[in-house]
């Protein structure tokens, strides 16, 4: 009897404890959050309303701005996309792999064995999806896109995914919904090359009468929808994509995707094709701006926000969804194509009052919009200027849900969630910038270290994207020179010192 006792008064014991535990989690099951990434492609500090555009109006994302946290001091990791893409999925620095902008049939970058955010989420719950562009590599080299793709976005923690393999100006020009190319025609199969071009094809060096818009000579090979691409591609016709058709397609897959996930939580890394070239809105934003195309592409990616915002509401998810919306590096104009983004650029500052964008080292290369909006969640709305990167989302996400990170997970990535929710919190004391060198900001000072001549990226026009690469140490004061343009590296050589240390204290971290 005495033994049943002890048993029972153990089991209560047990039972209080386990309940005390479990009430003093943050959240349970049900209530975790949903979490949205929104990341635009190419999307320049001041290419939005909200950031002082005035040639273009984003009135949906200036209402996540004015309702959560709009960040003046936000970073993605590198000044080029798949880098980015890279840290923001891992949790690490890119060039602890070696990262660069992929080809489009490169062999996905992420192991199937990292750990990575979807399948921290997946382990906290959560059903995890991707849909847009994805350009981290698909398969192990030499894909047969007619087969089972794989390994992709579904190895490394996605349950459903819908892509545009690589970007819109590469090919395969055809969707890839979770391992398979929609729409393809078994007896039409899709063979793609990067090497050599398929006989009795149209490219755009042999054919400029068939292309709308004119290409430069690395975008002139294979021609798709009138545009000729990056590399080489033949068959597959019934499942080639109409460009013009992404924000329709796109926008759908998502909100199917929180339809079907509604009664859980869900992760939707919502990657845009939008601003990225080549530029082809669809019809219903065709002169929204006076700017072109670039302006209107930008209109177009305000819509496809406010669709899917408006899923959430519709399903009375917007109060219990955390949304994150960014860009994955600086602005770009010409990037290929000449579609007027330049001649028709007017009064408008892509880059706000910084100087560089995309590929460059300077400011501009990875200070980008980021805007936190969470319904009645976020402590302080309004405008934060702490030093935030994007490669602390998963490490902010996992403290939100309190998932413990494993010994060597997002080894790079800190828990900034004070400063993700609540505008009056400070952010980080230190930032790496990543281009075709190493950046480092200290508070309002900027360093950027000398670039070797084998390293310089001569291929780049210096005209048109003013890059920052020298082969001296640079050293800028940013409360008094957002431009970049005061050198005042020779007066601080200690601090150059300082902050050249601490860029080879990071590399070096194993």
């Amino acid at each position: 009897m005495r033994k049943v006792l002890i048993f029972s008064l153990v089991s209560l014991v047990f039972l209080f404890c386990k309940k005390e535990s479990a009430d003093s989690k943050t959240f349970t099951e049900k209530s975790k959050p949903n979490i949205i990434i929104f990341y635009v492609d190419d999307l320049g500090y001041g290419d939005l309303s909200c950031y002082g555009a005035s040639e273009v109006q984003t009135p949906i994302v200036d209402s996540l701005a004015n309702n959560g946290i709009r960040f003046t001091d936000a970073h993605c990791t590198a000044a080029t996309c798949t880098p980015s893409r890279y840290s923001l999925i891992t949790g690490e620095y890119a060039f602890r792999k070696n990262a660069a902008i992929l080809p489009g049939d490169a062999p996905l970058l992420i192991s199937p064995e990292a750990p990575t955010l979807p399948k921290m989420l997946q382990d906290a719950g959560y059903k995890t999806g991707v849909v847009g562009k994805w350009h981290l590599g698909l398969g192990k080299g030499n894909v047969d896109w007619n087969t089972d793709v794989k390994p992709g976005p579904l190895e490394i923690g996605f349950d459903y995914s819908f892509l545009i393999p690589a970007t819109p100006d590469r090919v395969p020009t055809a969707f890839l919904e979770n391992h398979k190319i929609i729409n393809l025609d078994p007896n039409d199969s899709l063979k793609v090359s990067y090497k050599k071009p398929f006989n009795n094809e149209p490219r755009g060096l042999k054919n400029p009468d068939m292309l709308r818009v004119e290409a430069d000579r690395e975008h002139s090979q294979a021609i798709v929808n009138g545009i000729s691409r990056m590399g080489y591609q033949t068959g597959g016709k019934s499942a080639l994509w109409t460009d013009e058709d992404f924000p329709i397609i796109l926008s759908s897959r998502a909100k199917d995707f929180i339809e079907t996930n509604k009664d859980q939580p869900f992760f939707l890394y919502f990657a845009f094709p939008e601003i990225h070239v080549p530029r082809l809105p669809h019809k219903k934003f065709q002169g929204a701006t006076d700017m072109g195309k670039r302006g209107d592409a930008i209109v177009q990616m305000d819509w496809v926000t406010g669709t899917i915002m408006a899923e959430l509401k519709r399903l009375n998810l917007d109060k219990n969804t955390l949304v994150i919306f960014s860009s994955d590096n600086g602005p770009v104009l010409n990037d290929g194509y000449e579609d007027g983004a330049i001649e028709l650029l007017g009064d408008h500052k892509p880059a706000g009052p910084f100087r560089g964008g995309k590929y460059s080292a300077l400011e501009a290369g990875t200070r980008v919009p980021m805007i936190a909006y969470w319904p009645d969640k976020i402590k302080s709305p309004g405008v934060s200027d702490a030093l935030i990167s994007q490669i602390d989302l998963y490490a902010s996400i996992a403290a939100l849900l309190e998932e413990p990170l494993e010994p060597g997970e997002a080894i790079d990535s800190k828990d900034e969630l004070d400063a993700l929710l609540d505008a009056s919190k400070p952010g980080r004391t230190i930032l790496l910038e990543e281009s075709f060198t190493m950046g480092l900001r200290k508070g309002d000072y900027k360093y950027i270290q000398p670039i070797g001549e084998k390293d310089s990226p001569g291929w780049m026009d210096t005209k048109k994207i003013p890059l920052g690469f020298k082969k001296v140490p640079q050293l800028y004061d940013l409360s008094k020179d957002q431009a970049e343009i005061q050198n005042i590296a020779e007066s601080h050589k200690d601090l150059v010192k300082e902050m050249q240390a601490k860029i080879d204290s990071i590399i070096n971290v194993k």
